[in-house]
């Protein structure tokens, strides 16, 4: 029987985590779920410099510095997705794909996702030419010509970062000026790389494997014009259109507006007793850090008296429920080839002693032992990949691995892409359990590396019954080429989903490719975004997808 938490905040972002540091400090259990990767959104934005006391910083740091003073206080971390939530009863109720949580009190942080604008083309092109995510995608785009949907501050600092990639950057604003801070602006007016075009909007794109046209309209002039790729590699479309709040699994619990924000009080209360909202999730007129965490101290400090009255209401001593081992999330680790900025830590070691303690307790619930096969040649990030292999393997005797040179074992690739490195996961039968890693598994894909790890090994994360079965009945081969930026933080739930499916059918082979390493698959499905799924060499897809929606799109 699980224990009670005091409160479960769901949602890792600044807004949740400054109501795990404040509630922490107080004394209280706190647990943190989210879905993705701690730190939320502004993890992609790479300078912060309107945070009060801090010059300059990266959305990354920022956040990471946050959850360090969160787990300094005791707060605990949950990497899963919730998929229920009963507000019904005094003792909320907390469903997620690794089991149900308890708790008197609950902040709903779950923040909001990049706005689609609708014009022609852009779910068309989704992936192939159009995109969300400058740090996930920019790369793509080296040398070509990247046009920059919108006027705000996301808008605005993107374009400049883009400049990085890009030959040239156009903005297109549909207003007649910026909605930014004039600074920001300033700083995209000035730059010579970038061309901005006022009252103006993109009407629709086309083409064939990438974009090679865009239709414009000037609505100051009233007229349309057409822009012309000046090569077949095309050109890219960003757009930063505002976002949409991640409330839809909050409909008929809570009172939300039409658009969909969540309904504060000045105590960022939502109309349930005992569930709280913070940041871009609520409705509001800044959404900033800075408004975020204000957000989040407030609903945590509203949540201690609101605990204090309950547990007093219901004759309960807080004090003495004890704590829940809940499995803290491992710190990431790049591969030192990776083209991500790695964290300050010994170059020597991809495993440090802190993310040791905290992997021990998840081995030690291995059901059975693995067997890693680490697929090497003669480049340099095959010797990273048997170093992080050895370094996994010291840790838990029920992870063994071996290393395969080239061409010394080739009749163990007949089910195998032959892409080195890579590693391949068998069973203790040295039978292949149908995924295999390109590369080296660091960055945001570290976390998912060690839960495909645990669900083949079992226990395993649990899994809706129904979806168990319609995964068990796909009854023909299914070749799954997941590729993956170790930046992007929407490619882990992608890869977690396809190595669950994987695993728990035969049928189904599943091959990870990070792309800094393997630029002919790139190159060959003409990928401008990721996560971007291959399903037997000839349908591609392109965005995040959870378990039920991968399992839809293998069955049609």
């Amino acid at each position: 029987m699980k224990p009670l938490y005091d409160v479960i905040i769901v949602g890792g972002g600044p807004a949740g985590l400054s109501a795990a540091i404040y509630l922490g400090r107080a004394k209280y259990r706190v647990l943190v779920i989210e879905k993705e990767k701690i730190g939320g959104q502004i993890t992609i934005t790479s300078d912060v410099v309107n945070y009060p006391g801090i010059l300059q910083t990266s959305g990354e740091e920022l956040t990471e510095q946050m959850k360090k003073q969160a787990l300094h206080f005791g707060a605990e971390f949950l990497i899963g997705t919730v998929d229920n939530l009963n507000f019904s009863k005094d003792i909320k109720v907390v469903s997620t794909d690794r089991g149900s949580f308890t708790a008197f009190g609950v902040v709903l942080a779950t923040g909001a996702s990049p706005r689609k604008i609708g014009f022609i083309g852009e779910e068309e092109y989704t992936g192939k030419g159009v995109a969300y995510c400058a740090t996930c995608d920019g790369e793509f785009f080296t040398g070509l010509p990247v046009f920059v949907i919108g006027g705000g501050f996301a808008a605005a600092e993107e374009a400049v970062f883009l400049t990085k990639y890009a030959k040239k950057v156009t903005v297109i604003v549909r207003e007649e000026y910026f909605t930014c801070a004039e600074s920001i602006a300033q700083d995209v007016m000035e730059n010579e790389q970038i061309e901005v075009f006022f009252q103006t909007e993109l009407l629709e794109v086309s083409g064939e494997h990438n974009l090679q046209k865009a239709l414009f309209r000037d609505n100051a002039a009233g007229t349309t014009y057409e822009y012309i790729a000046e090569t077949r590699d095309g050109f890219g479309v960003f757009v930063f259109a505002g976002y949409v709040p991640a409330s839809s699994l909050f409909a008929g619990k809570v009172d939300l507006t039409e658009t969909g924000y969540l309904i504060t009080d000045k105590n960022q209360k939502t109309s349930v007793s005992g569930v709280y909202g913070a940041g871009d999730i609520c409705l509001k007129d800044l959404r900033q850090v800075v408004t975020a965490v204000s957000d989040g101290a407030t609903a945590a400090t509203s949540l201690e008296k609101y605990i204090t009255a309950l547990c007093k209401k219901l004759h309960l001593d807080r004090v003495g429920i004890e704590n829940l081992p809940i499995d803290k999330e491992p710190s990431k680790k790049v591969s030192k080839n990776s083209s991500q900025k790695p964290e300050a830590v010994s170059t020597d070691t991809f495993i440090d002693s802190a993310m040791k303690d905290q992997l021990i307790p998840i081995f030690n619930k291995f059901e059975r032992s693995l067997l890693l096969k680490g697929y090497v040649d003669n480049t340099s990030i095959s010797s990273e990949v048997e170093s992080f292999l050895k370094e996994l393997a010291e840790i838990t005797p029920k992870i063994q691995y071996k290393i395969i040179k080239k061409d010394q074992d080739t009749a163990a690739f007949e089910h195998h892409d032959v892409a080195y490195p890579s590693i391949a996961l068998y069973d203790e039968q040295e039978q292949y359990l149908g995924v295999q890693f390109h590369g080296v598994p660091g960055g945001h894909e570290f976390n998912s590396f060690i839960v495909t790890l645990y669900n083949a090994a079992g226990p395993g994360q649990p899994v809706d019954p129904d979806l168990l079965a319609g995964i068990k009945a796909l009854n023909h081969p299914i070749h799954i080429k997941a590729v993956v930026s170790l930046s992007c933080t929407m490619c882990p739930e992608v890869v977690m989903s396809a190595s669950r499916i994987a695993l728990e059918n035969d049928k189904v082979k599943l091959d990870i490719f990070d792309m800094a390493h393997f630029p002919e698959i790139r190159d060959k499905y003409q990928i401008k975004s990721v996560p971007c799924m291959i399903f037997n060499d000839k349908d591609v897809h392109f965005g995040k997808k959870n378990i039920a929606q991968m399992l839809e799109l293998l069955q049609s």
